[in-house]
């Protein structure tokens, strides 16, 4: 079963509409499918009934947070779409999107950069607004010649666009997600770039908090990224996610349904899905 637990659409910061998305997911043989858009479940609401029945499409969402300073993505995955708390979870990080991104804004044009965040508003179809958006926005306008370069300068980790005093703290996100009957998982624990013995410790505050699933496959990843976050995930007994983090077309190592082999030591989440 080819399972593809992590992408995105227009709905996030993704490109393909969720319909197009469904399609792009069957076309390229994916049997399971979570859409977890950036705060948001909207693209579940846009999928007609026969979308939603071509394949084992799980409820899904990607969270922001921060744990010790450091910006962290949490995957909630099987849980109640019509669930209130869900909802009241994802109005507060509409609103904490909301005034992160007028911060952004003016970190940006206090560095002389003509940002509009109108016209970024606009480039995010008026939804979740994002620091990608930016990025289109900072080539857009000339400011960087892509994305890479809008967020080695601007908008990458430790620069003056990384905002995260607004996101719920990690034990809300994990608590949002399992009362709505949900699993909680760090995603993509890689992209963090922390030694072993800190991503442990983000994984030991996490189970406290609720935590049950890590994401051991992100995507075509090397061997050696695939080995060290599995044996974290056996010695630390989590359940074990895979996801490709497809945002479009044309990324190779990113594409919808194609990721790396999970490795068979690991306890798959979907198991009793």
């Amino acid at each position: 079963m080819k399972v593809d637990l992590h992408c995105h659409t227009n709905l996030s910061d993704g490109e393909l509409t969720p319909t197009a998305l469904i399609d792009r997911a069957i076309e390229n043989g994916v049997d399971m499918l979570s859409i977890t858009d950036h705060d948001t479940i909207a693209a579940y609401q846009h999928l007609d009934e026969q979308k939603k029945q071509a394949l084992k499409l799980i409820s899904g969402i990607e969270f922001s947070t921060q744990w010790n300073g450091i910006g962290i993505h949490i995957l909630g995955y099987n849980f109640d779409l019509n669930s209130k708390i869900m909802a009241e979870g994802i109005a507060a990080q509409a609103q904490a999107r909301a005034e992160r991104s007028e911060i952004i804004c003016k970190k940006l044009i206090k560095l002389g950069l003509n940002v509009d965040l109108t016209r970024v508003q606009t480039i995010a179809n008026n939804g979740n607004l994002g620091r990608p958006h930016f990025a289109k926005h900072l080539i857009e306008i000339g400011a960087v010649k892509d994305f890479r370069q809008a967020f080695d300068l601007y908008l990458g980790d430790g620069k003056p666009g990384d905002v995260k005093q607004f996101w719920a703290p990690l034990p809300q996100i994990i608590e949002w997600i399992t009362a709505s009957g949900g699993d909680a998982v760090i995603a993509h624990p890689r992209k963090y770039k922390m030694t072993r013995s800190k991503l442990i410790r983000l994984v030991d505050d996490f189970k406290a908090a609720g935590g049950i699933g890590i994401e051991v496959v992100s995507g075509l990843q090397t061997d050696e990224e695939t080995s060290l976050v599995a044996r974290i995930c056996i010695e630390k007994e989590l359940l074990a996610s895979s996801g490709s983090d497809f945002h479009q077309p044309n990324i190779a190592w990113r594409e919808l349904g194609k990721v790396s082999a999970m490795p068979d030591s690991c306890t798959t989440i979907w198991q009793n899905w």
